[in-house]
């Protein structure tokens, strides 16, 4: 296995420990808090980021996180390769406590991931891919060993004739992404609408368990970078809405564009 990704895998894994350490707390001890674009900010999130912070420092390679300092882009450009970090991706979910969240990290190499490492601590259920390589789930035992063999994604999974399923977002779904959904409707015998949490929605395209997530609504980079290496290394595509070309990281603007999380 690369380096950088059993880096990774010990990183998020060890993130996803202190996440739910603070989880079992009683809500009035994760030290809610709200940023300035009113998303949510908890203890977890900080004490995960600390966490993985001390295992990549090693690597000696920048890091971007959700809840580091962001440097100017002046800086950043220069990068060659970079980490992309989400230490607690889906706080709302953490929040209402349905355990719907994910630890995500990525390695990108100039503007494109090519690893990524997704671990969803509430399952201990661990996705990781590695582009040209292939991409995997696995389950952790409780002292962060695979408790299992790796399955191999896609899953092979049979649907209904004529079936389509689309896996939409648990607490953003816009009307834009009903509009998009209702125009699959036109196309598809049945529509099939999954829900899901977090970068879990990527996962289920990566696993085959749905052939599509469409996205149009805001995210940041650190949201969708490690999905997008595993979505990638298992055979799909995340492309922009607009003209269906590959997302690019390290941008000056760590946005998103509107996207659309394909399995082929």
């Amino acid at each position: 296995m690369n380096t950088n990704l059993e880096l990774a895998i010990r990183a998020a894994i060890l993130g996803g420990r202190e996440i739910m350490q603070i989880y079992s707390l009683p809500a009035a001890q994760i030290e809610l808090q709200y940023k300035s674009d009113a998303s949510p900010l908890t203890l977890a999130d900080r004490r995960s980021h600390e966490a993985i912070m001390s295992v990549l420092a090693p690597a000696a390679i920048p890091v971007l996180s959700e809840e580091g300092a962001h440097l100017p882009y002046e800086e950043r450009r220069a990068w060659e390769r970079l980490w992309v970090v989400d230490p607690l991706d889906g706080t709302k979910e953490f929040v209402k406590r349905n355990g719907e969240f994910t630890v995500n990290i990525a390695l990108v190499e100039g503007t494109e991931p090519v690893l990524g490492v997704m671990f969803e601590p509430n399952t201990s259920t661990l996705y990781y891919g590695e582009v040209g390589v292939g991409a995997f789930r696995v389950k952790v035992d409780e002292n962060g060993d695979f408790a299992e063999a790796p399955v191999a994604l896609p899953l092979a999974k049979d649907f209904e004739p004529g079936e389509y399923v689309v896996v939409v977002s648990r607490s953003h779904l816009s009307p834009e992404t009903e509009e998009y959904i209702d125009i699959l409707r036109e196309d598809f015998e049945k529509v099939t609408m999954v829900q899901a949490g977090s970068a879990l929605k990527i996962a289920r395209v990566a696993e085959g368990l749905a052939m599509e997530y469409p996205r149009f609504g805001p995210t940041m980079e650190w949201d969708t970078a490690a999905g997008d290496a595993i979505v990638r290394a298992a055979g799909g595509r995340m492309v922009r809405a607009e003209d269906d070309l590959p997302l690019l990281y390290n941008k000056e603007d760590l946005h998103n564009p509107w996207f659309v999380v394909k399995s082929k």
